[in-house]
């Protein structure tokens, strides 16, 4: 198809998704070679409030235009190449512009654009206005044109912005067979989004990204990295370093600023030399162009699978005899994600995309392929890092589990009050001080010493530990391990949308219960009774230091995974907002489920979706989670015969009997379950009745065995602690035999159960926050440690003003 405006040939088939690429191209001078050009291809994701990010994008990446006018020009000294490009008009005239649009495309491939210019949507215009002052921008979309009859027909639009016709014009429409999205959106829209561009590079850019002018006169020099030989041969992938720009706007940008600033410095400095492992991590990375056309693209698109695009991209260069090299000479800048809830989505993001890698044929081919040495590189530089912290993770439960048994089976106080074991009794005082996270800060100490001298980095250190980075990295450890266990056992990654909003925004507690509960709520419920259990029966727990030094790093895990969401959480510890959370909450928890309800209004809707990934687990996998599950089962096993109603007695009949006061229990959950649906709206009489008699038979038990038995009050409140944690393995037993269970009478109550466990869970994990939020310094506190003391102070002047403005209003 003819180029309609600048006489070049070109073909593109776009796809449709949510992201918005944006693509770009540079061409410069190539060690003499006229010819030689560099595109720049941006993914750049639009949601409601991201106008601004692209548009400061925008205005970035046109410095590689004004780069190129300017070595084209050559201008005089005095001229201003400002970046607002306010004073550069004079550079258009003549054919250095000519020039700079055939060493430069910059495309902007956004496949909705055609939707919401039909809709009128803001988007539309925001991007039309950037076309309008950006000469040098296109922008690739699929148009969707209704032929009538239920016949849409999809075409492939390149357009820009023409300045003599003062209006949108297309270069290119191509029409498609059909629709394009067939696998994962973004890595579809990079690969097709290429044939739009020119010349012999391309680069990809996030929109969360920046550039700088002086940056942008480096790019010569790197283009120039594609003729010289690294090895026996010349470099496929530049790697390129980033700026992470935004490590001032919270403590929590500054944690993620230092470790990505690590990662994208020292770490990929390593694994291109000597370790020869680098792949594609980031999107400044400048491809060879024209040989990864030939191979299938800059990433593959498959769904699920390929859910972390941009590193196939490497493993396809290493397999296929490519080289990829890191130049720490020319960087470009990057905002990270600054909210808990944004990091904690894109770390999921990773990790379930690093569990899809382990089932993919391309580690599989990498891990056969490769010498030993490079192979064991590319594991722990790979996924082999999400496979050691999950190996941690469960090391912990393993430890603690461990524990728990030996405590109530009386093997620990064997060991004690034997003198010749101490051997054992060393290997049972082991401590697991790795799990505090503390050695995932180590390469950010090492980077920071080479980049500002060691003292300012242990300074940085510190102050990172003073700002509580330990609680947030051992937080962050839990996301990994949930959701990387999560893919290899069940599978179906999903990409999740970090959305990188304003920071200072107040979650509610219900959002963050749906986010974290099964994640890191339950799991440190879990451990956390294991430790109260031991702390009850371990004759350690009479020495209190003994104890203390066991335990420690433990209940710090139970506190970071319960209260590090509501630490970073603006305003977390403000009273009122706690009670409004609370009552938000109970709603949430009681609202009734219908067919338009969402996750965020009803707890029944956000239940059901937790159980999405069970739908893709197959045979083995279901067997492997009902075993896992029935640890849950062990805590009744272990305590029951803890109770001063066995008199001692260790004989297996006492746990079958247990057992018939738990079908006692479900018994009775079930009759007023029952008793609250058909009577308690109209015969409200005859429901106070039942739960009346209820209360009467459970009392007179209790006297009963009081009085003809070893029963002890105590008794009541111990055997809590084995009948919970069965109902619970109960309800994620019936979870995983749904499609078994749902058209029976036992559903209903399963899910009336599984509600109560939610409000009983949420009421455990609101304890804590109700208690920080009563006391009157804690939320001055978090909000210094949270922001810098500008922002702290802005923040207390908009609540006092915020306060005052309610208060006329309500007068």
């Amino acid at each position: 198809m003819e180029d309609k405006s600048e006489g070049y040939s070109s073909l593109g088939i776009i796809s449709r998704t949510d992201t918005l690429p944006h693509c770009q191209r540079d061409d410069v001078l190539l060690q003499g070679s006229q010819d030689a050009c560099v595109s720049r291809f941006c993914i750049r994701k639009v949601i409601k409030t991201d106008s601004e990010v692209l548009a400061s994008s925008d205005s970035g990446i046109q410095n590689y235009h004004l780069d190129s006018l300017a070595l084209n020009g050559r201008p005089p000294p005095s001229r201003n190449l400002s970046r607002a490009a306010s004073s550069i008009s004079f550079l258009y005239k003549g054919d250095e512009f000519g020039t700079a649009l055939m060493k430069f495309t910059y495309v902007i491939a956004c496949q909705m654009y055609g939707v919401h210019k039909m809709a009128g949507d803001a988007h539309a215009e925001e991007i039309f206005y950037l076309m309008k002052n950006n000469e040098a921008l296109r922008v690739a979309y699929v148009d969707e044109v209704h032929m009538g009859m239920d016949v849409v027909e999809y075409c492939s639009v390149l357009v820009k912005y023409d300045q003599q016709l003062g209006r949108e014009v297309e270069i290119f429409r191509i029409k498609l067979p059909g629709p394009l999205k067939l696998g994962e959106g973004k890595p579809e829209n990079q690969n097709h989004a290429i044939i739009f561009t020119r010349g012999d590079a391309l680069q990809t850019i996030d929109m969360n990204q920046d550039n700088y002018f002086e940056e942008a006169l480096k790019m010569r020099n790197l283009l120039g990295e594609f003729n010289n030989y690294y090895g026996i041969r010349k470099p496929t992938i530049l790697g390129v370093r980033e700026n992470i720009f935004t490590g001032s706007v919270s403590s929590l940008a500054g944690f993620m600023s230092s470790q990505e600033m690590s990662f994208v410095t020292l770490g990929q400095r390593v694994l291109a030399n000597p370790l020869k492992v680098r792949m594609h991590y980031g999107h400044p990375d400048v491809f060879d162009r024209f040989w990864f056309l030939t191979r299938g693209g800059v990433s593959k698109a498959s769904k699920v699978i390929n859910i972390s695009e941009d590193i196939f991209a490497g493993f396809n260069c290493t397999l296929r005899g490519g080289n990829v090299t890191h130049h720490e000479y020319i960087q470009v800048g990057k905002g990270r994600d600054v909210g808990l809830n944004q990091i904690s989505m894109f770390e999921a993001k990773v990790a379930s995309g690093n569990g899809e890698q382990i089932l993919s044929r391309d580690i599989y081919r990498l891990g056969h392929r490769l010498d030993f040495f490079r192979m064991l590189s590319v594991f722990y530089t790979t996924v082999g890092y999400y496979f050691n912290t999950m190996l941690m993770v469960l090391s912990v439960y393993a430890f603690l589990w461990g524990r728990f048994y030996l405590v109530l089976s009386g093997v620990e106080k064997d060991a004690m009050n034997d003198t010749n074991n101490g051997s054992f009794r060393a290997i049972l005082n082991q401590q697991f001080i790795i799990q505090l996270g503390l050695f995932t800060a180590l390469p950010m100490v090492v980077e920071s010493s080479l980049e500002h001298g060691f003292l300012p980095a242990v300074w940085d250190f510190l102050r990172m530990q003073l700002q509580l980075a330990s609680l947030f990295f051992t937080f962050s450890m839990g996301t990994r391990t949930h959701y990387f266990g999560r893919t290899i056992l069940h599978g179906g990654a999903k990409y999740r949308a970090t959305g990188r909003g304003f920071v200072v925004v107040h979650e509610k507690f219900a959002e963050i219960y749906r986010i974290y509960s099964r994640s890191h709520f339950v799991k440190a419920i879990e451990l956390g009774v294991i430790l109260v259990i031991y702390a009850s029966h371990s004759p350690l727990s009479k020495s209190t230091f003994v104890y203390i030094a066991l335990t420690i790093s433990s209940w710090f895990l139970v506190m970071s995974w319960i209260m590090a969401p509501f630490v970073f959480n603006p305003s977390g510890f403000d009273w009122l907002k706690t009670v409004n959370d609370f009552d938000d909450f109970i709603s949430w928890i009681w609202h009734g489920s219908g067919v338009s309800t969402t996750a965020d209004k009803s707890w029944e809707t956000w239940w059901y979706e937790e159980q999405d990934h069970l739908k893709t687990t197959g045979l083995w996998g279901k067997l492997l989670e009902i075993i896992l599950d029935l640890r849950f089962f062990f805590f009744q096993y272990g305590i029951i015969y803890q109770l001063k109603i066995t008199d001692g007695n260790t004989s297996v009949s006492v746990y079958f009997l247990s057992w018939i006061y738990m079908l006692s229990i479900v018994g009775i959950f079930m009759i007023i379950a029952y008793a609250q649906d058909k009577y308690a709206a109209r015969e409200h009489i005859y429901y106070r009745l039942i739960q009346l008699l209820i209360i009467v038979v459970i009392v007179l038990v209790i006297v009963l065995l009081w009085k003809f038995s070893k029963f002890e009050i105590i008794d009541i409140f111990t055997s809590l602690l084995a009948v919970i944690p069965t109902g619970w393995g109960f309800i994620l037993i019936a979870q995983v035999l749904r499609p078994f269970l749902q058209s029976s009478v036992v559903w209903e109550t399963v899910v009336s159960l599984a509600r109560l466990y939610d409000l009983m869970f949420g009421l455990v994990v609101m304890a804590p926050v109700a208690f920080l939020s009563w006391m009157p310094v804690i939320q001055s506190m978090q909000t210094r440690i949270l922001f810098n003391e500008a922002f702290s102070r802005g923040l207390q002047i908009s609540q006092l003003l915020t306060g005052r403005r309610s208060n006329i209003d309500h007068d």
